[in-house]
Order: C-alpha cells, then sequence, then structure tokens
C-alpha cells in the first residue's frame, strides 16, 4: 500500500511524544534540562554527521574537501529568502494558531511552540525522507520510512518530555512533506540524481546542527529561515545540466 511508510512514520512519532509528554509530567525541570541539553549534543553531531558527507571525500587515502562554495551560496541565499518571506515567524505563528485552538495550558507548556517548530524541522530535513518517501511512491516499499519513524519516535519521546505536546503536532507537517514526495515520487524521482540527494542532505546537516545549537543555547538562529537554503541545491543542479 503506497503511503504505509508516512503513515507509519506519523503514528510512530504519535506514540513517542504521547509517552513523553507522560514523563515530562513526572521530571523535575533539573532533569528537563538535562535531557534538553543532552538532546541537543546528540542532534549537533548527528547533524555535524550528514554534514560531513557531502563536504569530504577521500581520495587516494587522503581527506579532501568538496561543496564548499555550494555550502556557503546556500546557506546565504537560503537566508536571504527565508528572511524575506520570514519563515521562522510563519511557523511560529502556525504552533502559536494550534496552541490557541487547543487552548494549552501556558504555564505548563511553555515550550509548544519551539516543540513543533523543532521537532517538524529535525523529521523532515533528511535524506531518509526523501528516499524514504520516494521508495514509498514508486515501489511501495515503506521499509525505509518505517525505519525513519522509529527513530523519530524514540527522538520524540525525549522532545516531548522536555518542550511538551508540540512535538505531537509535528506529525502535521512531516505528514504533508512525506506525502507531496510519495504521491508526486513518479515525476520528482527522474530529476533526483544520487548528488542532488547528497546535496539536499548535507545542507539539511546543517540545519540539523543549528537546532541543536538552539535546545543547547537557547534560540540563537532562526533556524527556519535558513530552511530555503536546501533548494539552493536543485537549482545549483539545474544549471549544471546546462553549462
Amino acid at each position: 500500500m503506497i503511503g504505509l511508510g508516512t503513515l507509519g512514520n506519523m503514528v510512530f512519532i504519535l506514540i513517542g511524544s504521547t509517552f513523553g509528554f507522560l514523563l515530562g509530567g513526572r521530571l523535575k525541570q533539573r532533569y528537563q534540562d538535562t535531557i534538553m541539553k543532552a538532546l541537543g549534543l546528540a542532534v549537533m553531531f548527528i547533524g555535524i554527521s550528514g554534514t560531513l558527507e557531502g563536504l569530504l571525500t577521500i581520495e587516494d587515502n587522503t581527506i579532501k574537501s568538496t561543496n564548499m562554495m555550494l555550502m556557503i551560496i546556500s546557506l546565504a541565499i537560503g537566508g536571504l529568502i527565508g528572511e524575506v518571506i520570514d519563515v521562522e515567524e510563519r511557523l511560529d505563528k502556525v504552533g502559536q494558531w494550534l496552541k490557541i485552538k487547543l487552548k494549552v495550558n501556558q504555564d505548563t507548556n511553555e515550550g509548544f511552540v519551539e516543540g513543533f517548530v523543532n521537532s517538524s524541522l529535525l523529521f523532515c530535513v533528511g535524506a531518509m525522507a526523501i528516499i524514504g518517501s520516494l521508495r514509498d511512491g514508486l515501489n511501495g516499499d515503506p521499509s525505509m520510512l518505517l525505519a525513519k519513524g522509529f527513530i523519530d519516535g524514540v527522538v520524540a519521546i525525549f522532545f516531548a518530555s522536555t518542550l511538551g505536546i508540540g512535538v505531537f503536532f509535528s506529525v502535521i507537517p512531516v505528514g504533508l512533506y512525506q506525502g507531496i514526495i510519495t504521491i508526486a515520487s513518479g515525476f520528482i524521482e527522474p530529476l533526483l540524481s544520487e548528488r542532488l540527494i547528497l546535496n539536499i542532505s548535507f545542507v539539511g546537516g546543517i540545519l540539523i546542527f543549528a537546532i541543536g545549537i538552539n535546545m543547547i543555547f537557547g534560540k540563537k538562529i532562526k533556524t527556519g529561515n535558513l530552511l530555503p537554503a536546501i533548494l539552493v541545491p536543485i537549482v545549483y543542479e539545474i544549471i549544471l545540466k546546462f553549462i
């Protein structure tokens, strides 16, 4: 059944975030703070590993750097576009709208918007979301998205235990993002080369690293406004085809 992978991914997130939310109510604030910083470190290293895959290559037993200019241009142009559109503010407004509609208690769910935005970005950015959705749409193979869903579910436990129920609603952008790729897979797949997926993923890894920084030090980087950066490698790939 096509779409089963995304549905399974969403179910894992729902289960994990529900369990984490219930667990969080039993944790003292100092435990929540320590878990948050520990998660921030983990997220930073996940971002670093994904980024290095696209930035470093091994040739003749020598490590060489690559894609440096693509990284700089992607972040600069993506950040500019993000600021013009103000993606971060729009994501925050969606989170605030959900919070008002659900009548979330301000005192017990201070991190609702942060949890919604951070977990949405983390669960959507990455190669597994793209490749898994393509496999699901083209071959009806949900295995990669289900594996991703299990990982997301575990992360959701700890996110929800510290940031609250906002993580629960990250299933909405995850479902839309992966669902659109799955449905449009027949049109998208011929356009996605292995190099393009790698480039999108390593730029996404930088955004994941930025999420980790915000989790540890507070909101220092407008990660949402950097989100358009992952589209720049697509334009770069199109330009290369005509050169």
